[in-house]
C-alpha cells in the first residue's frame, strides 16, 4: 500500500569551444552518463502521461497525496513564481541523496485540506552537453545532476501554495515530495518579462576586468562569451546568461554555462552569447554585480534571450537544460 506523503511537514531545497555553427546531438539523452538504468528513467520521463497519476478531481490536496509513497524530497530552482500560468522547476532527491528520474507532475493547493489542482505535468530537461562542451565544474562530478524537471503550472492567485511533486521512480511506483511556494502578481515581479525593454546595461569585458580572466570567468577552462551587452543591443539578438559556475549556491550554473557553449556551436552566426558572472570580485559578500541590480536578479542562474529591438522574448530562472535553452533561443531568431 502507498505510504501517506505528510504535506505539513514540507520541506524546501532551493538553491539555489568555437563559433563553428554545428548542431548539437539530435537525441540530448546520449549525453547522459551510461549508468545502468539511468538513460532508460530519463528517456521515459521526458514524456509524461497525464493518466499516470492520481486524478486531483473531487480531491483535497492531501487526499492525493495519499495515493503516492512519501520518502523523496523535493530540490526547488524556482524562486519567481507569478499569478497565471509560470515555469515551476525542480528536481527529486531520494532518501540516498541521489537524484530521481521518471514522469513526474505536480500538484497545488492553498493548504493541503484545499481541492487540489493538477497534475500539471513536468518533462525533464537533459542538463548535460557533449563531452568538448563540459567544463570540469560539470566533467568532475561523481554523480552529476542529469536533468531537471519543469511544469507549467496555473496559480490563480498570489500568495502561499502547498505542492505536491509526484515521480514515478524506476521501479514503478510512484513517490511523492511536499513543498511549498509563494506565488507574487505580475505587478510585484520587477524582473524584465516577455515583451519588456532590456536594460541598456555594460556586461563585464576583458577590458573592464582590466584583463584578469579570473574575475572575468570563474569557469574552468574560462569561455570567451563576453561581449558587452550595451555594444551588442540593436546589432542581433542576444543570448545573456547570468551564472558563476564556480560559486554557484546551486549544482547547475556550470552546466547551463557549458549549454550556452553548445548553443553557440549551432547559433553563434545569428545570435551573440554573453556570459556575466555574478559576484563583485567573485565574492558573495560584496553583493551583486551591476549588471544583475539592472536587471532586478538577487539569484542566479537567469538566462534572458533579447530580440533585435531590444526587447525581452524569453527568460529561464534556476535551472534549465538543452531543451528549455533552445526553445528559449528560438524565441528571438
Amino acid at each position: 500500500m502507498p505510504g501517506r506523503a505528510v504535506l505539513l511537514a514540507l520541506v524546501l531545497l532551493a538553491g539555489c569551444g568555437g563559433t563553428q555553427e554545428q548542431r548539437p546531438p539530435q537525441d540530448p539523452v546520449e549525453a547522459v552518463p551510461d549508468q545502468p538504468g539511468l538513460r532508460e528513467a530519463i528517456r521515459d520521463a521526458l514524456s509524461p502521461q497525464a493518466d499516470s497519476f492520481p486524478d486531483a478531481k473531487g480531491k483535497t490536496l492531501q487526499q492525493v497525496a495519499d495515493e503516492v509513497r512519501n520518502g523523496p524530497q523535493a530540490a526547488l530552482a524556482s524562486t519567481v513564481l507569478t499569478v497565471g500560468s509560470s515555469r515551476f522547476t525542480f528536481g527529486v532527491i531520494g532518501q540516498d541523496g541521489r537524484p530521481v528520474y521518471g514522469p513526474a507532475a505536480v500538484f497545488i493547493a492553498p493548504t493541503p485540506a484545499d481541492p487540489a489542482q493538477g497534475p500539471f505535468l513536468a518533462p525533464a530537461d537533459v542538463l548535460l552537453t557533449e563531452k568538448r562542451y563540459r567544463s570540469k565544474q560539470a566533467a568532475t562530478e561523481n554523480d552529476p545532476f542529469a536533468a531537471v524537471y519543469a511544469a507549467q503550472v496555473k496559480f490563480p492567485k498570489a500568495g502561499q501554495y502547498a505542492v505536491l511533486v509526484a515521480t514515478r521512480g524506476p521501479n514503478g511506483v510512484l513517490v511523492g515530495a511536499p513543498t511549498q511556494v509563494n506565488v507574487v502578481t505580475k505587478a510585484a515581479d520587477k524582473i524584465p518579462d516577455v515583451g519588456d525593454q532590456a536594460p541598456d546595461v555594460a556586461t563585464d569585458t576583458l577590458e573592464t576586468t582590466k584583463g584578469d580572466k579570473t574575475l572575468l570567468d570563474t569557469r574552468d577552462p574560462a569561455s570567451d562569451m563576453h561581449a558587452d551587452l550595451a555594444d551588442s543591443l540593436g546589432k542581433k539578438p542576444v543570448a545573456l546568461l547570468f551564472a558563476t559556475p564556480q560559486l554557484c549556491q546551486s549544482r547547475v550554473c556550470g552546466p547551463v554555462t557549458d549549454i550556452a557553449l553548445q548553443m553557440r556551436a549551432r547559433y553563434g552566426k545569428r545570435m551573440t552569447f554573453i556570459h556575466q558572472e555574478v559576484y563583485v570580485g567573485n565574492d558573495p559578500s560584496k553583493g551583486l554585480r551591476p549588471p544583475l541590480k539592472a536587471f532586478n536578479v538577487e539569484t542566479e542562474p537567469w538566462l534572458f534571450v533579447i530580440d533585435r529591438r531590444g526587447r525581452v522574448t524569453a527568460r529561464l530562472e534556476g535551472s534549465f537544460g538543452v531543451g528549455a535553452f533552445e526553445d528559449a533561443i528560438k524565441t528571438a531568431l
